[in-house]
């Protein structure tokens, strides 16, 4: 979304425009018309009435831009596929003004729209009590019904840095520094007035509060500017905002229930992991939860290894030379954590100094891709060779700065189901197929839905123009090959590649990104990679970048808020537990363990000398799939009562009827 920043051009005197509208048709206007004037002017009543703002040629802007030149237009309302994200930017305006009127030391830091709403970061006093929001929101509905207009400003860059230095605001002046260096002007919003409020904001910004309606102060936490520990501490202000009130409503409903899902209190709930302040953004993962990653990581392994893959483990630690050849040295060097080398320590030992000096500028491993490079040109391959897919599991790290950390979703230390498939240029279509096959099953296992985008070149990329056209052009064809609907989404690919991307929908409707499968060409190439072809001569491999739960980490935060950690039985840590009446049970409970443990059920005994309603209360709570309850009867008929988590209590059945429904039931992964 191309936004439009800076002084207003000069407009012309007494000269005429074309404007061309969405349906080909042109109206002539005098130039320096605003938006506002000429749809009054040229369009329905009703198109007015729910203009935000307004497309000329690809740049959004307000609906106060004038129209100084031929150009196209498209007014932006409700109803269109940006507008949302611009409501909710002027609702974090709106937000920002009352926590101003509210607080007036407090200094701004940014108020962008999310997916999920928005926020605003403060330095405020102290931090904000649930009692704060509710004045918030409260001033902000003040704020709406006085219908303020919003105003976008063009000052004077001196002026913009003299202001905020000024009013107290240091972050302001920090952002106009570095966003507005070389510029003679910058542009700032208002709301009603500076006294009222103003922002140092590109914009643009709906026409004025009367048309925020729907909206919602949702929490408060701990922030830093810039995400970065190491900076200003800020507190941010969540919240959601909605062109209706029913939409707002079902969010809200939806908001609570995700509250209740959250992986990071089900976690600590169901004993999967944990983490300590002295090992940020890296999971310490407790019996139950290394149950379920190795399921996931074993189940992985059993999908790959009859498609042709070759799990293989690469260092953690590479100098970094390796770093320069693949791009990241140059790339990602930032958000890798380096291992500086010691040859002092050494002492007069020559040869454990070199080997000391050897270590200088190491990179802790952030993707097996450069690995597997050196994997593959280990030895002479030939095009018979190839496909050849190499899977792997280890550890990654990457420095997230600590302010972004989040439970699983957002660490330092992962792992992926990563993989790397190199290709002749002839299998490309095919192998891409493949893979998109693939995804599709393993999404099929867990009963998940998904949504497929294309990313195209970015800004900055490596290689050539042609090259990356070509490789778009294979991820397409693969695409409508296997009947996927997708959307593009432009300039949106790694560096090194397009890619294919699929975004998971959760039970609740959220969107997770997950799998993705990347084109690479520019990697081969700096490695040096060939293989013999059919005519006796070398070529260059192209690879495959794939990985289709993403990172474990993220995959299991979204499964267990998918299930909200009600597992299904064959990803359940705990499947089964054997709950005996009394002592005298207990020899019947054992044996009926064995049996299913025996069977490859993962099962445990709750032998605790309480009532028996404790025990099924409690293996409610660990949201255990099946509870056998064994008693008398049981114990002399060699049977098990059996109570579902969902269906209750099932009735007493023959131990070899239980099992084989459950070794169905975990077969079919229903």
């Amino acid at each position: 979304m191309q936004e439009v920043g800076g002084s207003s051009p000069p407009v012309p005197t007494n000269s005429m425009i074309t404007i061309t509208l969405p349906d080909g048709s042109e109206r002539s206007v005098p130039a320096g018309t605003s938006v506002t004037n000429f749809a009054k002017e040229a369009l329905p009543g009703g198109v007015v009435r729910r203009a935000l703002a307004a497309y000329v040629d690809d740049a959004l802007v307000d609906l106060s831009f004038p129209l100084i030149a031929n150009a196209r237009l498209r007014i932006v309302t409700p109803d269109g596929p940006d507008a949302l994200a611009l409501y909710r930017h002027s609702t974090a305006h709106l937000l920002a003004a009352a926590v101003t009127q509210l607080f007036p030391n407090a200094q701004c830091g940014i108020g962008p729209a999310t997916d999920e709403g928005f926020f605003y970061d403060f330095v405020v006093d102290r931090p904000f009590v649930p009692e704060d929001l509710e004045r918030i929101e409260a001033r902000m509905k003040e704020l709406a019904a006085q219908d303020l207009p919003y105003e976008r400003q063009s000052w004077d860059r001196s002026e913009a840095l003299d202001f905020f230095t000024k009013r107290g605001e240091p972050l302001k002046v920090q952002l106009i520094q570095e966003k507005t260096e070389g510029q003679s002007h910058v542009s700032c919003y208002t709301i009603k007035d500076r006294e009222t409020f103003v922002d140092f904001c590109l914009g643009p910004h709906v026409p004025s509060t009367s048309k925020l309606k729907a909206f919602k102060v949702l929490n408060a936490s701990n922030a830093y500017w810039k995400g970065d520990a190491q900076g200003t501490p800020m507190q941010r202000i969540y919240g959601t905002a909605f062109f209706k009130e029913d939409d707002l409503k079902q969010h809200l409903l939806r908001f609570e229930e995700a509250k209740k899902r959250d992986h990071r209190r089900l976690g600590k709930d169901l004993g999967l992991f944990m983490f300590h302040t002295w090992a940020p953004g890296a999971a310490f993962w407790l019996g139950k939860g290394t149950t379920l990653y190795n399921t996931l990581a074993n189940y992985m392994r059993d999908v790959l290894f009859p498609a042709g893959y070759s799990e293989v483990k690469t260092p953690l630690i590479f100098n970094k030379a390796l770093w320069e050849t693949s791009g990241h040295w140059q790339h990602y060097r930032e958000n890798m954590f380096l291992v500086e080398g010691h040859a002092e320590i050494a002492g007069h030992d020559k040869a454990a100094a070199e080997s000391a000096a050897d270590g200088k500028d190491m990179g802790v491993k952030a993707m097996n891709c450069p690995g597997h490079m050196l994997v593959f040109g280990s030895e002479t391959r030939s095009y018979r060779d190839l496909p050849l897919r190499l899977h792997e599991q280890t550890p990654l790290h990457r420095n997230e700065a600590s302010g972004v950390l989040a439970g699983l979703t957002r660490v330092r230390q992962f792992s992926q189901d990563d993989a790397h498939c190199f290709v002749m240029e002839s299998q490309i279509g095919e192998e891409v197929e493949r893979l998109l096959r693939l995804v599709q099953r393993v999404y099929g296992d867990f009963g998940l839905s998904y949504e497929v985008k294309l990313s195209t070149r970015p800004a900055e990329f490596l290689g050539e123009k042609a090259t990356w056209d070509h490789a778009e052009a294979e991820l397409t064809r693969a695409l409508h090959s296997t009947g996927m609907a997708y959307r593009v989404d432009e300039g949106d690919g790694a560096f090194y590649g397009p890619k294919i991307d699929f975004d998971v929908t959760d039970a609740i409707g959220r969107k997770w990104q997950c799998a993705t499968i990347q084109l690479d060409y520019q990697m081969p190439q700096r490695f040096g990679l060939k293989y013999v072809g059919p005519d006796n001569q070398e070529h260059q491999p192209v690879v495959i970048h794939r990985a289709i739960f993403g990172s474990f980490e993220r995959f299991i935060a979204m499964l267990i808020e998918h299930y909200a950690g009600a597992f299904p039985l064959w990803l359940a840590p705990v499947q089964m537990v054997v709950l005996p009446l009394a002592d005298r049970h207990l020899e019947w409970a054992e044996t009926v363990r064995a049996r299913l443990s025996d069977a490859g059920f993962r099962v445990q005994v709750d032998g605790r000398v309480e009532k028996i309603g404790y025990k099924i209360r409690e293996a409610q709570l660990q949201k255990v799939p099946y509870m056998l309850v064994l008693g008398d009867r049981e114990a002399a008929e060699q049977t098990v009562a059996v109570r579902s988590r969902t269906g209750g209590d099932q009735g007493a059945r023959p131990l070899d009827d239980f099992l084989t429904s459950a070794r169905d039931e975990v077969l079919s992964r229903r």
